[in-house]
């Protein structure tokens, strides 16, 4: 096939492809590390990582081997069979986590799926059924599916799809009062993110974590963590959670689990995942081995070197340094936080015109809730690209500053 320029490649997309996505003007032909090239050769700076799914950057070599390996022995079995990738990769996950099992699915909405039908079949089977209510919190992002849609707590999700799939409230995020006052005879699970990285990198208080878990524990309620965003090392720790010192009862992962593969998955307690019985629940395409064999070198690259997740978080913490020095220098930004290598920056002025300036100046960025900037770089980010991340976007502050 004939090689196209990226403005042929654009228009035959607008051709062929439906508008679900704002894109940016860029299209990736080669990725390495932390750089990638469109078709004319230039080279970006990416410190969105897929939205955190590419852990180690783009074509870490470790993936990329396991993902050749495995696909010249195996590149799919179907879950009518046993195979070995997603048996060592469940073992692993497990050991990294707590007691349980886990189910694979191909993404984090799939995730989610099966921790809501997990939840209700949990109490369904101690002839409770009508304990089906979830609470989740506002501003919350869970996916696109009709149960992630309608547990998550933002409007623009959900509004033309009515109706939503019954049994969700919506309570503040940071609210123990609230959450308190949302419990109700029917009332099966507690779902939140240990961070809410879609709205904005909202990181709750210390105490937030623990009093879900008390609240839950003193209700007979589940717990459910959603990681999907914040797994993987991507906080500093391997699980964001594991900060808090608060296990869930369920805990749904996917983004980086796969380095850049395609994956999902829902871990559960003993007590929790007994619900899930033969016919419960399925996945054609879950725990494939190609899949797995991704995660598989994903968890022995973050578990191998036990310097990568502190250097995680000290690059973290100098990136904020900087831009807690924009905030003074600057009065268009409301707010920034973060922890480890997911950051954001809520402004008081519309984020998009701030990645598209980066975008031309070579530098990969994301703008989530309209006025948040949000940064999620590869695990593996040198101070060399911190450093041409930090001049760059400074520059394109300034050119904002004086606009």
């Amino acid at each position: 096939m004939k090689s196209m320029t990226s403005e042929e490649l654009m228009r035959l997309s607008n051709q062929f492809i439906m508008g679900t996505y704002n894109r940016s003007p860029l299209v990736m032909r080669e990725g390495k590390g932390s750089k990638v090239f469109d078709p004319e050769g230039k080279e970006y700076l990416d410190f969105i990582s897929g939205i955190a799914v590419n852990t180690f950057g783009h074509c870490f070599p470790p993936i990329v081997s396991a993902v050749r390996t495995q696909s010249e022995k195996l590149i799919h079995a179907s879950n009518l069979y046993y195979s070995e990738p997603q048996i060592y990769l469940a073992k692993r996950l497990i050991e990294l986590t707590f007691e349980g099992k886990v189910f694979f699915c191909n993404s984090g909405a799939e995730a989610i799926e099966a921790a809501i039908k997990l939840a209700r079949k949990y109490f369904s089977v101690r002839d409770n059924a009508a304990r089906f209510e979830i609470i989740s919190m506002t501003g919350s992002f869970h996916g696109r599916t009709y149960g992630g849609m309608s547990a998550s707590g933002q409007e623009k999700l959900w509004k033309g799809y009515e109706p939503l799939l019954p049994g969700f409230k919506h309570v503040g995020y940071n609210d123990l009062e609230e959450a308190e006052k949302a419990v109700s005879e029917k009332t099966a699970a507690i779902l939140v993110e240990p961070i809410q990285g879609e709205r904005g990198v909202v990181v709750p208080s210390g105490t937030y974590l623990k009093g879900l878990r008390d609240l839950a524990d003193r209700h007979g309620l589940l717990l459910i963590f959603d990681e999907i965003q914040t797994g993987l090392g991507r906080t500093g720790s391997l699980f964001a959670y594991q900060k808090s010192g608060v296990i869930p009862d369920i805990l749904t992962l996917a983004k980086g689990l796969g380095g850049g593969m395609p994956i999902g998955a829902m871990i559960a307690t003993n007590r929790v995942n007994q619900a899930f019985s033969f016919g419960s629940h399925g996945s054609t395409f879950g725990g494939n081995p190609v899949a797995c064999s991704a995660g598989l070198a994903v968890l022995e690259t973050l578990t191998s070197d036990g310097s990568l997740l502190k250097n995680c978080s000290r690059l973290g913490e100098l990136i904020l340094d900087q831009f807690r020095k924009w905030q003074v220098r600057h009065s268009f930004i409301k707010e920034v936080r973060g922890n480890g290598l997911l950051m954001g920056m809520e402004l008081l002025v519309e984020g998009r015109p701030i990645v598209l300036k980066c975008l031309e100046k070579g530098l990969l960025i994301n703008c989530t809730s309209e006025k948040v900037l949000r940064f999620a770089p590869s695990l593996l980010v040198t101070d060399e690209e911190v450093a041409k991340f930090i001049r760059i976007l400074g520059s394109v502050l300034e050119e904002i500053a004086g606009s």
